[in-house]
């Protein structure tokens, strides 16, 4: 019969270097850099077209549906500012893909088989934060602000002041959707249990709404719609961990006994 012990010999995690890594790192880093770059340059011919897009939430609710700019250079610096950032997001899946790739050599071979899925939910969790800021947040948010404006106040928003806005908030729902892929990690590494979690919940959501409103505008409005997707996220990521936290030799140990 095959033991804890044997089991844990026939296989040996990838090992090197510091020098080993770095080198790596500095490649993983390379590929990204690269494919940002290309996509940006890709993109730039629709640069004017990109900040309409974008643009379009608050637009729509403005005063004669039309942003000003303030700098003599905005007009051109900030469509091709947004380029990037939207270059930089499309190339999310290939970001994530070269952090699993750097880590996968230390990974147990039971890891790597679930390292797919948290992939590709990563990639599908961060796509979703994006959208729900676009979509949800945004038209909310822009709303809100419309109609609080005091009377004799026209609301005219500058284009560059919206780009550090709303890259601040779609950044934001990216990475606060990321919860679930955190939450097993951090159990994967054994920092902590499902159990343990659990327990922690009341604290979780206190504190999702101390992240919204530091994340967020002072408005109760966008401070909840980050805080409630980020506690319940939270709870999906104690149902996940539960599913793809088991160490390979935990099953071993049951498979012995």
């Amino acid at each position: 019969m095959t033991t804890v012990e044997d089991s844990q010999h026939e296989e040996e995690l990838a090992e090197g270097t510091l020098l080993s890594h770095l080198v790596e790192l500095r490649s993983r880093l390379i590929k990204i850099a690269a494919a940002v770059i290309v996509l940006f340059a890709a993109m730039i011919p629709f640069a004017q077209r990109i900040f309409e897009v974008v643009s379009k939430p608050l637009v729509d609710v403005l005063p004669g549906q039309q942003m000003i700019a303030t700098a003599v250079a905005s007009p051109l610096l900030t469509p091709f500012k947004l380029t990037f950032f939207v270059a930089l997001f499309a190339a999310m899946p290939l970001i994530l893909y070269q952090v699993w790739a750097f880590v996968a050599p230390g990974l147990y071979k039971k890891e790597k088989h679930f390292a797919f899925p948290l992939l590709a939910s990563s990639i599908l969790l961060f796509y979703a934060g994006v959208a729900f800021a676009y979509y949800v947040v945004f038209p909310l948010v822009f709303g809100f602000f419309t109609a609080i404006t005091p009377t004799g106040v026209e609301m005219m928003t500058d284009i560059s002041a919206y780009l550090d806005f709303i890259t601040t908030i779609v950044l934001a729902f990216g990475i606060a959707f990321e919860v679930p892929i955190a939450t097993v990690l951090v159990v994967w590494t054994g920092l902590t249990t499902p159990d343990k979690l659990g327990k922690a919940r009341p604290y979780v959501f206190l504190g999702a709404f101390v992240v919204g409103m530091l994340l967020t505008p002072p408005d109760i409005i966008s401070q909840t719609l980050l805080a409630v997707p980020v506690y319940l996220l939270y709870e999906a990521g104690i149902i996940m961990s539960r599913i793809f936290s088991k160490k390979p030799e935990d099953e071993e140990e049951i498979a012995v006994k």
